[in-house]
């Protein structure tokens, strides 16, 4: 069963970027789920987050079909791969060449060396995120999107790990 958890943030919708973003996460692991919640809530972007724990669900909720026949479209899918029922690329391949390709799709990994071996590059799949997600990370990945909503500038709000100590990746 889903749940839509909507945000604090406000975007200012400049550019193309919704002023509100639908966003549909599809993870079975809690720890993961509330740790995306928190990569979000970082963010200045104003959003609702649906979130489906399995490949099923997240068909059901795309097509809106079963429980999710007035779900939303949304505007962004955050997929983990290893998934109950059905994985993340019988998902990918199953939106492939239909109306919902148009969804910009991120490939959640804890693996990002695994990519070849996931085979993204054969997928419609738009990036991929590392776990667990962040906002820095999250925020880098919605600028590579940035062609979908025509663009806008984003930055992390400062969080209280802010100052961690640590270094920005080269």
């Amino acid at each position: 069963m889903g749940e839509a958890v909507p945000a604090r943030h406000m975007s200012d919708g400049a550019g193309g970027l919704p002023a509100s973003l639908e966003i549909l996460l599809v993870e079975d692991n809690p720890g993961d789920v509330r740790l995306t919640k928190e990569a979000l809530r970082m963010t200045p972007i104003d959003h609702t987050l649906h979130v489906v724990n399995d490949g099923s669900d997240a068909l059901d909720f795309l097509h809106r079909r079963a429980e999710f026949v007035d779900a939303p479209r949304p505007d962004l899918v955050l997929l983990d791969f290893k998934l109950p029922r059905l994985n993340g690329d019988e998902v990918a391949t199953e939106i492939e060449g239909t109306e919902l390709e148009a969804i910009p799709l991120v490939v959640l990994t804890g693996h990002p060396a695994q990519d070849r071996v996931l085979g993204l590059d054969e997928l419609p799949v738009d990036d991929a995120l590392t776990k667990p997600v962040d906002a820095d990370g999250l925020l880098e990945t919605l600028r590579s999107l940035e062609t979908s909503w025509s663009g806008i500038e984003l930055e992390a709000e400062p969080g209280p790990e802010a100052d961690s100590g640590s270094e920005p990746a080269s």
